[in-house]
Parts: structure tokens; C-alpha cells; sequence
């Protein structure tokens, strides 16, 4: 009796997940790798279903305001409209569906006129699996979402008032900028941070090429005029 009672709860259980909706998600993305990879995660949830998937905004737009969808999971640099575009008209004509923005991008005008056309959360590509299930779930409840580096980008630009300097630089770029900026060499900046020496010179490379410069003496004279540094 004792095992047919368990079986029966078990049954109820699953027959009550069941009939539990599951949110509706719509990827909208260009490489094909990436929303796949996007696919297998949600439909692997068992709360939510990829409902549809578009690689251009011309069917972005035509999926979101078709389907009956809960979440829109949105690239921002697509063919046709942009995400931002797409956004802006989801958000005009189906108020009820959230868009999520999953981007490579985390310069300043990316991400406020995204959140300006009606997003409610902004990601990073390379977000772990969690923190964007995570974030799913909170747009579709209504919440706003930040990824950690939009967030600090976000709160450091209301702080001040003004734009981040360098918003081509990836939060550890501009980290290691400040650096260089207070005279420290590639090993020290490397001791400093806990990362290899190949990592600190690849980051390097990568900071003269977005601000510019040929050598480290200009890049140290950018960030000081951009009040990024001083010798330390």
C-alpha cells in the first residue's frame, strides 16, 4: 500500500508540472551555432520551450508579433532591423512579451538604447548556463536584469554623470588600463591580478588596438586624460 501511495503522489506530481505552463521563448540570432546552443538549454528547462527562432529582425518581427510568446531572448546586431529596432516595435505592439538581450556587445550606446526601446534585461554572451535561465525567468515575472559587468558599467556611468571612458574596453581591459596608467609593467599588472603573463600581454595588445595608440606611453597618456590613472 505504502508503494502505491508513493507512486500515486509521484503521479499527481508529475500530471500538476504537467499542466503548468511553460514559459515561451523566441531566439533571435544570426549564427546558428549559438541559438542551437540556446535551444538545448531551454528546452532542457523544465519550465520553459523554445517556441521559435529567427536569424534576421525581419523574421524577429514577424515571429514575436505571431506567436504566443512570454520571452524574447534578442542579438542586437542582426541583418535587416536591428535588435534594437525589434525591440522598440515588440515592446509598441506586444507590451506583454519581455525581451532579453544576450549580446557580444557592452559598450554604453549599446546597452541604454537597447533598455531604452523596451528591453527588460541585458547579458553578455558567455553569461553562464544558470544566470541566463536565471534571468529568463525574471523578465517574464516583469524584473529587470543585469548582467554583473552591464550592472557596474550602468551604476558607474549614473554616478558620474557621464559616459565610461573607452566603452570599446571590456571591464577587465579597462582594469588592466587604470594599470598601465599608474606605471606598472605586464608582470606586475600580472602579479597583481593573478593572471599569466601571456594573459596580461594579449589584453595589452588588445587595449592599444580599440584605443588606438602604438605604445605605451600614448595609451598611458589616453587613460590619464580620461582620469583612468595616476602613478601609483
Amino acid at each position: 500500500m505504502a508503494g502505491n501511495g508513493v507512486c500515486t503522489v509521484e503521479k499527481r506530481e508529475n500530471e500538476r508540472m504537467t499542466d503548468t505552463r511553460r514559459l515561451r521563448v523566441l531566439i533571435v540570432d544570426d549564427h546558428p551555432v549559438f541559438r542551437e546552443g540556446l535551444r538545448s538549454l531551454i528546452d532542457a528547462a523544465p519550465d520553459m520551450e523554445v517556441a521559435g527562432e529567427a536569424e534576421d529582425g525581419d523574421a524577429a518581427l514577424r515571429l514575436a508579433l505571431d506567436l504566443d510568446l512570454d520571452v524574447v531572448i534578442m542579438d542586437l546586431h542582426l541583418p535587416g532591423p536591428s535588435g534594437v529596432e525589434v525591440t522598440r516595435q515588440v515592446a509598441a505592439e506586444r507590451p506583454g512579451i519581455r525581451v532579453l538581450v544576450v549580446s557580444m556587445f557592452e559598450q554604453d550606446d549599446s546597452v541604454f538604447a537597447a533598455m531604452r526601446a523596451g528591453a527588460r534585461g541585458y547579458l553578455l554572451k558567455g553569461a553562464q548556463p544558470d544566470e541566463l535561465l536565471r534571468a529568463v525567468r525574471a523578465v517574464a515575472a516583469g524584473d529587470a536584469i543585469l548582467g554583473p559587468a552591464i550592472a557596474a558599467r550602468m551604476i558607474d556611468y549614473f554616478e558620474t554623470g557621464r559616459p565610461v571612458p573607452f566603452p570599446d574596453l571590456t571591464t577587465r581591459e579597462r582594469e588592466i588600463l587604470v594599470l598601465i596608467a599608474q606605471g606598472r609593467s605586464n608582470q606586475a599588472i600580472a602579479n597583481h591580478l593573478v593572471l599569466s603573463l601571456k594573459t596580461i600581454r594579449n589584453h595589452v595588445s588588445n587595449i592599444f588596438t580599440k584605443l588606438r595608440v602604438v605604445d605605451r606611453a600614448e595609451a598611458i597618456v589616453k587613460a590619464r586624460e580620461a582620469g583612468l590613472g595616476s602613478p601609483s
